[in-house]
């Protein structure tokens, strides 16, 4: 059965998951390649059973996977169940559904993997990229800055407003997923490069224009979460970074770097506005191997 067979609805409701996920996260094709071979074969499954993708129930998922699991291997079948778990969790904060299919299905349990970050002086190339003699240069040294400084998501980062940042108590306001909000501290690198933007950069930026967001594109409009990802990838060109990069790693950095110097990990979780400690619990994992690298060096029995 080819693509083509998806209903428009259905296949639209995909395209948009994906991009939402490309913007978010910053996922590499083979990812989003993933997801999408995942979610279109379910999808097309689905069609057989005379239903849409808004209108799958626990029981349908189970059938599907019962038909998957004698022809896939363990690994295949976790992959599926977390793309299926991530597209209905998504519908849910969207509000197309009002009850997650997903939400009792259990994955087989594999080793999870480290997530990928940024050495410390790679971060320190990445901040020192931009350009601060050009008013948009400014403004990214800033954005950086107050990205890895807090370890936001991008969504928080585009959408802080001016007036929920305090240079005097050195936070910033922020709104996390399920418009849940928080306070994170700054740090006095990224309250001194938004103090030189707001004074310096942003009213050359505006030219009189009126917006309350705090970072500003050069027509004098809220910057995007698509701007946002096109210009880490530039600045990682020009930081000579070649790994794959996309914001979510500055937020990984920020958390193991944190680690690394100490940091508890509950603090963390509230930095980071994780609900559940559990998904934090990750980044002990990170933590944990440059532990073990350090003792096979520094150690005489390493």
């Amino acid at each position: 059965m080819s693509e083509q067979a998806l209903t428009l609805q259905d296949s639209a409701e995909l395209d948009t998951f994906i991009d939402h996920l490309w913007l978010e996260d910053g996922l590499s094709k083979n990812t989003l390649d993933s997801y999408r071979l995942d979610l279109n074969a379910f999808a097309l499954w689905i069609t057989t059973q005379n239903k849409a993708l808004l209108t799958v129930e626990q029981a349908d998922i189970q059938q599907y996977l019962a038909v998957k699991f004698p022809l896939s291997k363990p690994r295949s079948i976790s992959r599926l169940i977390a793309s299926l778990r991530r597209f209905y969790r998504y519908l849910m904060r969207e509000n197309k559904i009002t009850l997650d299919p997903t939400i009792q299905i259990q994955s087989p349990k594999l080793p999870r993997s480290l997530p990928k970050s940024l050495s410390e002086d790679e971060v320190l190339a990445l901040l020192n990229a931009p350009n601060i003699d050009d008013p948009i240069g400014m403004r990214d040294r800033a954005m950086l800055e107050l990205l890895y400084a807090c370890g936001l998501r991008v969504t928080e980062l585009v959408g802080v407003k001016v007036t929920e940042v305090s240079l005097s108590d050195g936070v910033v306001r922020v709104t996390g997923k399920g418009s849940k909000t928080r306070l994170v501290p700054m740090g006095e690198e990224a309250v001194d490069w938004i103090s030189r933007y707001l004074s310096e950069a942003r009213p050359a930026i505006m030219q009189k224009r009126l917006c309350d967001a705090l970072f500003v594109t050069k027509r004098g409009d809220e910057m995007t979460r698509q701007a946002f990802w096109y210009l880490i990838k530039r600045y990682a060109l020009l930081a000579g970074i070649t790994k794959h990069l996309s914001p979510h790693v500055l937020r990984h950095a920020f958390a193991t770097h944190l680690l690394n110097h100490g940091a508890d990990l509950r603090v963390v979780q509230m930095l980071l506005g994780h609900s559940d400690i559990s998904t934090t619990q990750i980044y002990t994992h990170v933590a944990r191997e440059r532990l073990k690298k350090l003792h096979s060096v520094h150690h005489p029995r390493g």
